[in-house]
């Protein structure tokens, strides 16, 4: 068994918590997520932190992830660390934490500052918030920003957005799980595309879109037709996911 840390010189002293933090984790009962991967919140010296542990992979994805590409929990902590340089908000990455067993990538950590957020952009999209289209343009013109850094989030749904109220009627927005991310440039027309998972409904839609488009200086129009496009788009592959799911699940319950 060994153990390999990545981490800001800020946080030396936290190392002997990064190699001791599978048993820390372990023994914490503060999940905020658990699915494949889990996330809980731990205070390591006085430090509220996130830390993200990642799903042991299958052998196959063992050797793929030690030898010839970069895994999961390495992802997030450079792209946090690019993030960092670009100037855009999110939590504030502390270490990456790699094990191996027998030579092969096994448990890995992903460990973030814990960011105090008053809510997701899934609120504003599923509550009538009074200043909800306020957040909408907000949101937008955040949204824009990314994309005029090249920025490219694989996985921009409403869960991974955070939002905080700021003095003067403002809003941070901050990124999550951004494993998955792309840093290259993108056109008005392609950043259409990046609002597609939100669920949103047409009239929220045409918010953004509008607010996108006056940024962007692409035709309104245009700008509101592709987010709908997209949108739907999303939403008739999520729904059919759903019915089929569903459907195999009543044959199977049938035939057992």
């Amino acid at each position: 068994m060994s153990v390999q840390c990545e981490y800001p010189s800020d946080y030396q002293s936290l190392i002997h918590s990064f190699e001791s933090i599978r048993e820390i984790f372990a023994g914490d009962d503060h999940s905020i997520h658990k699915a494949r991967n889990e996330l809980k919140i731990i205070e390591l010296n006085g430090i509220k932190t996130v830390v993200k542990s990642f799903k042991v992979p299958h052998l196959l994805n063992r050797i793929v992830y030690t030898y010839f590409r970069k895994s999961k929990a390495y992802k997030s902590y450079h792209n946090a660390l690019r993030l960092e340089e670009l100037g855009i908000s999110t939590p504030k990455p502390i270490a990456l934490i790699k094990f191996y067993e027998a030579g092969f990538l096994g448990e890995s950590f992903f460990i973030a500052e814990y960011f105090e957020y008053d809510f997701t952009i899934r609120t504003p999209l599923l509550e009538p918030l009074k200043d909800r289209e306020s957040i909408f343009k907000a949101f937008a013109a955040y949204t824009y920003d990314l994309h005029q850094k090249g920025v490219w989030h694989l996985d921009y749904s409403p869960g991974n957005i955070l939002v905080k109220r700021t003095d003067n009627n403002g809003y941070q927005f901050s990124i999550v799980d951004i494993n998955r991310m792309e840093f290259r440039p993108i056109n008005a027309l392609e950043g259409c595309e990046n609002f597609n998972k939100l669920w949103a409904s047409d009239d929220e839609i045409e918010i953004m879109g509008r607010e996108y488009a006056r940024l962007s200086g692409f035709n309104v129009a245009v700008t509101i037709a592709e987010m709908k496009k997209h949108n739907d788009a999303n939403k008739r592959v999520k729904n059919f996911k759903k019915k089929l799911k569903n459907l195999l699940k009543g044959n199977f319950s049938i035939s057992a």
